[in-house]
């Protein structure tokens, strides 16, 4: 699984991206400070998970965005769905497709997973997420232990 344009590529997150991505994460983060044990740990997890999914996009070898997803089962929708947990594309890359690109690819995997829908949460990123098709059907809560 590999998407190209003409200037950047989507693939899947290797370990050695592993700087890049707790850059990126550092600056995604507005609840929490990322902690960077703690960062080695889940990204450790989700590289392995085969229910999760961790796509960077890269320019010229230098990854300047990435998505994390994962995939559960529901009773409500009659099979799995989903879940787009980050998505984060450099500041400096932004308007170029780069989201857009690795938001596709998130959709491919989740179809070939068998996914009855995806679904992401997003307070500062609406205009985005409705320019990639998404719906706001629901309001998202939370509880933070």
């Amino acid at each position: 699984m590999s998407t190209a344009s003409p200037t950047f590529t989507v693939r899947p997150a290797l370990r050695s991206d592993a700087a890049a991505l707790l850059r990126l994460a550092q600056a995604f983060a507005s609840s929490f400070p990322v902690d960077p044990e703690r960062f080695d740990r889940s990204l450790d997890e989700i590289l392995v998970h085969h229910d999760s999914l961790l796509l960077v996009a890269t320019d010229d070898d230098d990854v300047v965005g990435y998505l994390c997803a994962s995939v559960h089962p529901t009773l409500y929708a009659n099979g799995p769905v989903a879940w787009i947990e980050e998505v984060m594309v450099d500041e400096v890359e932004r308007r170029a497709g780069i989201g857009r690109a690795l938001v596709e690819e998130c959709e491919r995997w989740a179809t070939r997973s068998g996914c009855r829908l995806v679904s992401v949460a997003t307070r500062r990123a609406t205009d985005f997420w409705t320019a990639v098709g998404y719906e706001a059907p629901a309001t998202y809560l939370r509880k933070v232990f």
